[in-house]
């Protein structure tokens, strides 16, 4: 594939740049069976802040039916509901104290949690270099589905290559998600190019190859060994293992 084919590439962000690993979380059993998650660091400030009236299972019941809620809201809607979002309306409906100390408390709740979620995220050093070896060739976009804004941007700062790129988009920070079109036409605004002149790179089939091609984009799918695409996804443009074989794939 020639250099001049494209202007600018887009990632994804968790599981294309950094590895995000759920199995180095803490164990407990959820629904039952055992789930990693970062509850049992949520558990302690909510026994703190709740004292007596601090019920585990209850929590545990209502924080599961707003999760499920928050998806299919995120499904219908194509929006993002933000982290701190899901902890309020649990709260809420705990009715665990006045409204703007709820607020305030899920947000605490919610750093708790992106700390946990930042503590098994990391990039290795071969999909660092390939993004290094890009830079120089072609202006770089980010946009990410993921709920925290801060623990997103933490996250792609820990890679050490977040100053190459011209403009990240976390779809906590615009309401929206992938595949809604507007998130790409979003990004593709900010680049100012058409869609044509972007090559999208993600590993999610939906998101990250459906979606961009939608709108026009072309497309490399992370495909991580996988035999092919899910039924009624178009075939992506390129398919790689790994974002380190990218570089060789775009002839720099």
């Amino acid at each position: 594939m020639a250099k001049a084919a494209f202007k600018a590439l887009v990632f994804d962000l968790f599981d294309t740049i950094v590895k995000w690993e759920p199995e180095r979380l803490p164990v407990m059993e959820l629904g039952g069976r055992p789930t990693h998650t970062t509850l049992p660091w949520v558990f302690p400030p909510l026994a703190a802040r709740l004292g007596a009236d601090f019920d585990r299972d209850r929590f545990i019941e209502v924080y599961g039916a707003v999760v499920e809620e928050i998806f299919v809201e995120r499904e219908r809607d194509g929006t993002e509901i933000t982290c701190a979002e899901r902890f309020a309306r649990t709260l809420e409906r705990l009715a665990a104290g006045p409204a703007a100390e709820r607020l305030a408390f899920a947000e605490q709740l919610t750093r708790v949690h992106m700390d946990g979620v930042r503590a098994v995220t990391w990039a290795p050093a071969d999909r660092v270099a390939a993004v290094r070896r890009l830079a120089p060739h072609y202006r770089l976009g980010l946009l990410s589905n993921f709920d925290d804004a801060q623990c997103g941007r933490d996250v792609l700062s820990d890679t050490g290559v977040a100053g190459l790129f011209e403009t990240v988009i976390i779809s906590a920070e615009v309401g929206l998600r992938k595949p809604n079109p507007r998130i790409y036409h979003q990004m593709l605004e900010r680049l100012r190019l058409a869609p044509h002149e972007v090559l999208f790179i993600g590993d999610t089939p939906r998101e990250d190859v459906d979606g961009p091609q939608r709108v026009g984009m072309r497309t490399v799918w992370i495909s991580r060994g996988a035999a092919g695409v899910p039924e009624g996804i178009p075939e992506p443009h390129y398919i790689i293992r790994d974002l380190a074989e990218l570089p060789a794939i775009l002839g720099v």
